[in-house]
């Protein structure tokens, strides 16, 4: 600045701040060496808060309205000052403007994964993002352990301290909580509201009212993702052997809608011994290990401890007969027999009772 902007800057009487961006925290009053008129008016508008500093230190501090920097108006500053001119001179101050509205949509997310443990799933891998907003709370708190010295402060120039503490207080939140991954997103709202508490005082030591946190997302690895759509997809499906089925049959009718051709025949016979194999491994999955009873046979159910078991063909029935495992009043069913009977009463067994003592009198 040169000897005309000393000039301009002494005969300036009026100080005012007009924000035109939508992030500038606190801004500094630029005037020549600092100096500014005896006389002069302040206008501090809604939303704004002004704190003029003398020699190092916070003279007096100006809420919204308008003030004529005169003696009377300036007590504190005037106990600073020795004013050897009459209290007419310029004197050597500078105005800070603090913008005292909410600064919304604010950014958070982890710059890294959060590992945690998972009852379900085990060790997991979790990112985060979403919003907050915040307002300055204590200008003079603001302006000593923040701003400094500084001219012009905006939003980009503590977000990143903010976000630290946002996502540790996120990373301590989510390891402690217990909660199953697959419930995560239905407590987005408890989380967000928690971890609002939790980094308020935080907060506040800087000079910063935390108004609202917003959880928006938490997600995990593609590759995690990727197996849990599998296994989702398989939940889907349910049965895996109709399935393999349906598919074996849509395949075959694909084939068969080929256009014939030696090339196309030879890849309809691949498909067409694809499919048979497949179809035999579904088919053997369901045939039974064991063959079935003889023709003419006739097989036996038996109530053993209250739960039905069987088939047993006779000889079987009769050696459990023998070993007491199955007794006189034990209920027995075969084909052909209306209900379920004690076993001494169905003929066919009946001779097996007779190598077994009945119960004792009165047992």
């Amino acid at each position: 600045m040169g000897i005309l902007d000393k000039l301009f800057g002494e005969f300036v009487d009026v100080i005012e701040w007009t924000d035109d961006s939508s992030d500038t925290m606190v801004y500094r009053f630029e005037r020549y060496g600092n100096e500014i008129k005896y006389g002069a008016m302040l206008t501090v508008r809604e939303s704004q808060t002004a704190v003029l500093v003398s020699e190092g230190r916070v003279a007096d501090f100006y809420e919204p309205g308008l003030y004529q920097l005169e003696t009377r108006n300036m007590p504190i500053l005037t106990t600073l000052e020795s004013w050897p001119h009459g209290f007419s001179s310029p004197f050597k101050a500078e105005v800070y403007f603090f913008n005292m509205r909410r600064f919304t949509d604010l950014k958070w997310g982890t710059k890294n994964p959060v590992m945690l443990r998972d009852k379900e799933f085990g060790p997991l891998r979790l990112r985060a993002f979403g919003t907050y907003s915040i307002r300055i709370k204590e200008p003079l708190t603001f302006i000593k352990e923040i701003v400094g010295t500084g001219g012009h402060f905006q939003t980009g120039d503590i977000s990143d301290q903010l976000r630290n503490l946002i996502v540790s207080r996120f990373a301590s939140i989510i390891g402690e909580s217990g909660i199953p991954i697959l419930d995560l997103a239905a407590n987005y709202d408890e989380l967000s509201n928690y971890i609002t508490q939790m980094i308020s005082p935080e907060f506040a030591a800087y000079g910063l009212d935390v108004l609202q946190l917003l959880v928006e997302n938490i997600s995990l690895p593609p590759e995690v993702e990727a197996a849990m759509d599998k296994r989702t997809s398989m939940g889907i499906i349910g049965d895996l052997s109709r399935y393999t089925h349906y598919q074996a049959a849509e395949a075959m009718e694909a084939a068969a809608k080929n256009p014939s051709g030696a090339a196309n025949e030879g890849i309809g016979m691949g498909m067409g011994f694809a499919v048979a194999s497949q179809m035999n491994r579904a088919f053997s999955q369901q045939s039974p290990t064991t063959p079935p009873p003889l023709p003419g046979s006739v097989v036996y159910y038996a109530a053993i401890n209250g739960h039905q078991q069987g088939p047993f063909e006779r000889p079987v029935l009769e050696q459990k007969i023998n070993s007491g495992e199955i007794n006189r009043s034990t209920l027995v069913w075969h084909a052909g027999l209306a209900e379920w009977t004690p076993a001494e009463q169905v003929p066919e067994l009946a001779g097996a009772f007779a190598q077994v003592p009945p119960p004792l009198p009165n047992s």
